[in-house]
């Protein structure tokens, strides 16, 4: 986590926290949820989208609807903070300003938090999404996977789990800032600590005990997919920032993903924060990266 001053007001609010967590190492986990809810104040409220809390497949979570979309194509976001932090309620602008780029509506899934649920919880909450939208006449091609930082490891995740077992898979995946390595070997955790707020070394390894804590192993393919064979997966987007401690992964989910033959499309910004899409609407970059979002998303849909 860097000291330097922050110029954007993700790095801003990254900060913030980071004085919070000096000043009291040892937070409970309940008011470190509190604090990540602030996520959702580097978004600005979307024009023309309405929200409804509501269940798919028995999951919560929050339907995104962008006036005049394509009611008929749905995203499935799943939300970044560790596997123990976040929600549907943190995320729900930035995947309202995904949805209306793309001219579809969405579906931000309140998955089971770890410890309390640690994995496979996550992954058994997005396929019960999945499959309740299938069971409903939704073809597979029409649902996408969204996920930030821990989410785009769910993502990745529930997709080469519904490819082993045989099952339809999502037509497109899109990650933002993903975070993968449960080894937590990334070597941007330490090249690029003077440029990111929020990362550390520890603060990930506490987030990894929590989600293994029922016993799962970090080099399992479906909790750490940077052991997976891509073969046949879906197209994939990637968007990372080269100055965030999570860079590397991005980096090798690109190469491995790339060497099993797949459509990857990797963008590497620079300059900016864990998740920067966060500050749609206060952020010409992130603007611009879900722009791009949305014109690959239109390129991959039939």
């Amino acid at each position: 986590m860097s000291t330097n001053k922050p110029t954007d007001l993700l790095g801003e609010i990254y900060a913030q926290w980071t004085v919070e967590f000096l000043a009291a190492p040892e937070m409970s986990l309940p008011v470190l949820r509190w604090v990540f809810e602030d996520w959702q104040r580097a978004t600005t409220e979307p024009e023309d989208v309405t929200y409804a809390s509501t269940a798919i497949g028995g999951v919560p979570g929050i339907a995104v609807h962008p006036i005049g979309a394509d009611e008929s194509r749905i995203l499935l976001f799943l939300h970044g903070g560790g596997f123990a932090l976040g929600s549907a309620a943190s995320h729900r602008k930035m995947a309202g300003h995904i949805a209306k780029a793309c001219g579809v509506s969405a579906f931000v899934v309140d998955f089971r938090l770890a410890p309390e649920h640690p994995y496979p919880a996550q992954l058994d909450d997005a396929t019960a999404v999945f499959e309740a939208l299938l069971a409903d006449g939704r073809s597979a091609a029409d649902i996408g996977f969204v996920g930030d930082s821990a989410g785009a490891s769910i993502a990745i995740a529930t997709t080469l789990r519904l490819r082993d077992t045989g099952r339809p898979m999502p037509g497109q995946v899109i990650t933002l800032s993903p975070w993968l390595d449960m080894e937590n070997t990334g070597e941007t955790i330490e090249t690029n600590d003077d440029t990111d707020f929020l990362i550390a070394r520890e603060g990930l390894q506490g987030n990894i005990d929590r989600y293994l804590s029922g016993g799962a192993s970090p080099t399992d393919p479906l909790v750490n997919p940077l052991y997976a064979d891509f073969t046949g997966f879906p197209p994939l987007f990637i968007v990372a920032s080269a100055h965030e401690s999570l860079f590397h992964d991005a980096q090798r989910l690109d190469a491995l993903a790339r060497s099993a033959g797949v459509d990857v499309t990797f963008q590497a910004a620079q300059g900016m924060q864990h998740v920067f899409p966060l500050q749609a609407g206060n952020l010409p970059e992130a603007d611009q990266a879900i722009a791009d979002i949305a014109a690959w998303y239109s390129a991959h849909t039939n």
